[in-house]
C-alpha cells in the first residue's frame, strides 16, 4: 500500500480506502487509464507479484523496517476481514429474502399460466353458447321487445289511474312530500295528454288534492309552533308545487319576524326596567315575574346574543338553504331574495344595535370596567360570526363603533370623575384655608404642605384611572379582547380617547378652572386669595415636570403612534405656565385692593382739616403692616425668595421721605415759607419728567419680591389717589408724614427696588402738600420718635 495512506484521518477517505481494497481482493478493480507501466511489486495492483515484492522488501529494507512492515500488513488485513466479515452480515438477510422471493415467484407464475389457460377455455364455451342463444332468439326478439313496452306503458297508466288514490293516502298518513313527488312524476304527462276525458279528469282530481296539499303546507308554514325544519320543508314541497318563490320569501320573513319581536321586546323591557320603570302591569304571567329585574350589562347582552342573534343567524341559515342556495330557473330570484333577507337583516339590526347602545349608555356611572368589558367582547365576536352567514353585510364595523362609542363615554365619565376630584381637592384646600387656627399656632395651615397633598392626590387619581383602562384582565386593550386588537379600535381609543380626549382634557380643564378665578364676578370672587397662591403655584408645577410626565407616561403604556397628530407637550406646558401667571398677576391684584380697601377707608372716614396734632401712627398703618408681613410669609412657602436691587445704608431708609435730593438742614425750614412751596412742586414735576416710570398693574414674576413689590405698588398708588382727592389742615399733613414714615420703616424690606417706596410715600406726601391749606411739616425727628414708640 502508499505509504500517504497511513496517515489519514477522514472518515470519507478511509471508507472509499477500503472499498477500494476489497474490490482488489475480489479482482474488481479496473486497469488506471493512461497507466505507463504495469508494476509488480504494488500490493495494490491487480498484476502484483508476492515474491518479487518480499525480495525487493529484504533487500531495501532493515530488520526493524521489515517487522514494522510486517506489523502494518497484518494490522491491514485484519481491517480488510472484518469489513469483509460486515459487508457479509450487512448482505446476508437480503440475499435470502431474495432467494425465497424468485422461488416464490417461479411457483405463482405456474399457477397463473393454469389459471389462465382455464379462463380461456370458458371464455370459448361462454362464447359459443350465446351464439346459440342469438340464433334461437332471433326470431320473436322483436315481438318481445314490442311486449315489454306495452307492459310499461301498462304500468304507468295503472299508476296514473291510482295516482288521486295515492294523492290522498299519502295526505292522510302526513306524507307530503311523497305526494309531491308523486305528483311531479305524473304532471308533465297529464297536461300532455288533458284533451282525452279520462286524463282530463283525472288532472282535476289531482289538481284538487294538489290545492288542498298547497292549503295544509301554508297552514303549516304560518303556524307558530313550527320547528325550522317544518319550516324549510314546507317550502321546499311550495316551491316544487311552482308556488311563487317571492311570496314564499316575503311570507318566512313575515313569520320570523313574529318570533324576532319577542326578542327585541325583551330588551326593550329591560332598557326600562334599567331606567326605574315599573313593568309589573305588563307581565303576562307569573312565570316571566324574572323580567321584572333588571339585568347587568353581561346578562343583558348574553341575553340579546343567545337570543336575538341566535334566532336571526338560524333565519338567515335557513333562508339561505330554502331559497338563495336552491337551483332556480329565473336568476334575477336570487338577487330579489337575498334583497328581500338583507332589507329583513338590516332592520332588525338596527334595532338591536339601538338596543344595545342605549343600554350600555346606562352603564356610564359604574365604575367596574370588567363586566362591561367582557360583554361588549361578547357583543363583539358573535357579531365578526355573523357576516360569515350574510357576506353582503358588514355588522362588524356598527359592533365596533357602539364598542368605540362605549369607550370612549367610560372614558367620560373618568375624566368627569378626575374634574370632580379636583374640585374637590380645592374644597378640602379651601376648608384647611378657612379652619381656625390652632392654639400656639400663629401660621395656620402650611401652603407647602396642601399644595403638596393636592399635586400627590391629583397624580394618582390620574395614574389609577390609566390603570383601569389599561390593567387587567379585561381592560380595554388586553390581548384576549378581540377588539381591542383591531387597529381601528385601539389606535383611536388610545390617540384620541384616553390622552387627547382623558389626559390632555384634565389638564385643559385644570387652567381652564384657574382662568375662570381671575375672571372674577359671581362665586368666583368669593375665593380665598391663598388659593389662588396654591393653584398658580400647582400650575407651574405642572409645567416643570407633571404634564410632561403624565404624557410620557400615558404614551408608553398605550403605546401611542408617535405619526399621529396630537397636542404637543410644548403647547400644554405654555398654556399651564400662562394660567399660572394669570393667577399670580390676580393674586396681587386680590391682595393689593384688599388693602387698598383698608387705606382708602381710612383716608375718607377722617376729617383732615380739623385733626389734632399727631403723636401715634395710625392703628390702619399697623395693620397694613401686618397684613403685609402676613402675604410675604404665606408666598415665602410656596416661591423663591427673588433677586433684589442693590440696598442703601440704613439710615437712608429712616429718612423721612422727600420729593427732594437736599440736605437736611435745609429740609428743615422748607415748609415754613409759602413762596418755597410753589418752587418745591415745580421742582418735583421736573424730577417726575426725568425719573423712571412706575407700571402698578404690570406682570409680576414667580418670586416672593415680585409678588410683594407688586401688591405694594397697588396699595401705595391707592393712598396716593385717596389723598389727591382730600383737602388737608396743618395737623392733617403731619399725620400723613408720620404714617409715610412709618411705612418706608418695614416696607423697604418686602419690595425688590427700596426706591420704588421711596418715590410713591414722597409723591403722597408731595400730594398733601398741595391739598394742605396751612403747609407745616413736622420736624423728622419728631416723626421719628412718634414712629419708634409707636
Amino acid at each position: 500500500m502508499a505509504e500517504g495512506d497511513e496517515g489519514d484521518i477522514n472518515n470519507d477517505g478511509s471508507r472509499k480506502k477500503r472499498h477500494g481494497m476489497l474490490k482488489m481482493y475480489y479482482g474488481m478493480e479496473e486497469g488506471t487509464p493512461g497507466s505507463p507501466t504495469i508494476d509488480p511489486c504494488d500490493i495494490n495492483g491487480a498484476h502484483f507479484n508476492p515474491d518479487m515484492y518480499l525480495s525487493k522488501l529484504i533487500k531495501e529494507k532493515s530488520l526493524t523496517e521489515l517487522m514494522d512492515e510486517e506489523a502494518k500488513t497484518v494490522t491491514q488485513i485484519r481491517a480488510l476481514d472484518s469489513d469483509m466479515q460486515t459487508l457479509v452480515y450487512e448482505n446476508y438477510n437480503k440475499f435470502i429474502s431474495a432467494t425465497d422471493t424468485i422461488r416464490k415467484m417461479k411457483n405463482d407464475f405456474k399457477k397463473m399460466e393454469d389459471e389462465m389457460d382455464h379462463l380461456a377455455t370458458n371464455m370459448s364455451t361462454i362464447t359459443e353458447f350465446s351464439g346459440n342463444i342469438s340464433n334461437t332468439l332471433q326470431d320473436r326478439r322483436q315481438e318481445i321487445t314490442k311486449l315489454s313496452g306495452v307492459h310499461s306503458l301498462l304500468k304507468r297508466l295503472q299508476f296514473l289511474f291510482e295516482l288521486p288514490k295515492r294523492l290522498n293516502k299519502c295526505i292522510e298518513m302526513n306524507a307530503y312530500s311523497q305526494a309531491v313527488r308523486y305528483y311531479s312524476k305524473a304532471k308533465r304527462i297529464l297536461q300532455r295528454y288533458q284533451h282525452i276525458a279520462s286524463f282530463q279528469g283525472i288532472n282535476q282530481d289531482c289538481h284538487q288534492i294538489i290545492q288542498h296539499l298547497c292549503q295544509i303546507l301554508r297552514q303549516q308554514f304560518k303556524d307558530k309552533e313550527s320547528t325550522p325544519k317544518q319550516l324549510a320543508e314546507c317550502v321546499d314541497l311550495l316551491l316544487q308545487l311552482n308556488e311563487p318563490a317571492e311570496g314564499l320569501c316575503e311570507e318566512f320573513l313575515s313569520h320570523a319576524r313574529q318570533k324576532i319581536e319577542v326578542d327585541l321586546s325583551l330588551l326593550d323591557r329591560q332598557i326600562r326596567l334599567q331606567m326605574g320603570e315599573d313593568m309589573k302591569e305588563e307581565m303576562d304571567s307569573p312565570a316571566e315575574a324574572y323580567l321584572a329585574t333588571p339585568m347587568d350589562v353581561l346578562e343583558f347582552v348574553d341575553n340579546g346574543c343567545n337570543g336575538f342573534l341566535s334566532n336571526i343567524c338560524l333565519v338567515i341559515a335557513s333562508y339561505n338553504d330554502m331559497f338563495l342556495n336552491r337551483l332556480q330557473e329565473d336568476e334575477n330570484l336570487d338577487a330579489i331574495a337575498l334583497k328581500k333577507l338583507v332589507n329583513f337583516v338590516n332592520d332588525l339590526m338596527e334595532r338591536y344595535f339601538s338596543y344595545v347602545q342605549r343600554r350600555i349608555q346606562l352603564e356610564r356611572e359604574t365604575g367596574d370596567n370588567t363586566i362591561l368589558v367582557r360583554a361588549l367582547d361578547r357583543f363583539h365576536r358573535r357579531l365578526q360570526a355573523m357576516n360569515k352567514l350574510l357576506p353582503d353585510t358588514d355588522f362588524s364595523r356598527a359592533g365596533t363603533d357602539i364598542v368605540s362609542k362605549a369607550a370612549r363615554d367610560r372614558v367620560g365619565h373618568y375624566l368627569q370623575a378626575l374634574k370632580q376630584h379636583f374640585s374637590d381637592c380645592m374644597t378640602d384646600v379651601r376648608q384647611s384655608l378657612a379652619a381656625p387656627k390652632t392654639a400656639g399656632k400663629e401660621g395656620g395651615a402650611n401652603l407647602n404642605d396642601l399644595l403638596g397633598n393636592m399635586q400627590s392626590s391629583i397624580l394618582e387619581q390620574i395614574k389609577s384611572v390609566l390603570g383601569n383602562l389599561q390593567v387587567g384582565a379585561y381592560a380595554f386593550t388586553a390581548s384576549d379582547i378581540t377588539f381591542a386588537t383591531k387597529p381601528y379600535f385601539r389606535g383611536p381609543f388610545c390617540t384620541h380617547d384616553v390622552r387627547e380626549g382623558l389626559v390632555v382634557a384634565f389638564l385643559t380643564h385644570i387652567n381652564t378652572v384657574c382662568e375662570e378665578f381671575c375672571e372674577g364676578g359671581g362665586d368666583k370672587s368669593s375665593i380665598p386669595p391663598t388659593l389662588l397662591l396654591i393653584l398658580s403655584r400647582l400650575c407651574l408645577d405642572f409645567e416643570g415636570s407633571t404634564i410632561s410626565y403624565l404624557i410620557t407616561l400615558t404614551e408608553e403604556q398605550f403605546m401611542v403612534e408617535e405619526r399621529t397628530k396630537v397636542t404637543p407637550i410644548s403647547d400644554l406646558t405654555a398654556h399651564s405656565k400662562e394660567t399660572a401667571q394669570k393667577l399670580l398677576n390676580h393674586y396681587v391684584k386680590v391682595q393689593g385692593l384688599s388693602i387698598s380697601q383698608m387705606l382708602r377707608k381710612s383716608v375718607e372716614t377722617r376729617d383732615w382739616l380739623n385733626t389734632i396734632e399727631p403723636r401715634n401712627v395710625r392703628a390702619v398703618m399697623k395693620r397694613v403692616i401686618e397684613d403685609i408681613s402676613a402675604i410675604d410669609t404665606q408666598v415665602g412657602q410656596l416661591y423663591e425668595e427673588g433677586t433684589r436691587k442693590e440696598r442703601s445704608s440704613d439710615s437712608s431708609r429712616r429718612t423721612h421721605p422727600q420729593s427732594y435730593t437736599m440736605s437736611a438742614a435745609q429740609r428743615k425750614g422748607q415748609w415754613n415759607i409759602a413762596p418755597s412751596i410753589t418752587d418745591n412742586s415745580l421742582m418735583s414735576n421736573i424730577q417726575k419728567l426725568f425719573s423712571e416710570k412706575i407700571e402698578i398693574f404690570s406682570a409680576v414674576d414667580f418670586s416672593k419680591v415680585s409678588v410683594l413689590t407688586g401688591i405694594i405698588k397697588i396699595s401705595l398708588k391707592t393712598f396716593l389717589e385717596c389723598v389727591r382727592l382730600r383737602t388737608f389742615g396743618r395737623y392733617g399733613l403731619q399725620q400723613i408724614q408720620v404714617d409715610t414714615h412709618y411705612l418706608q420703616l418695614y416696607l423697604w424690606r418686602f419690595v425688590s427696588d427700596e426706591n420704588l417706596v421711596q418715590v410713591l410715600l414722597e409723591e403722597i406726601v408731595c400730594s398733601t402738600v398741595h391739598r394742605c391749606l396751612d403747609p407745616s411739616m413736622m420736624e423728622p425727628s419728631v416723626i421719628e420718635l412718634i414712629c419708634e414708640r409707636g
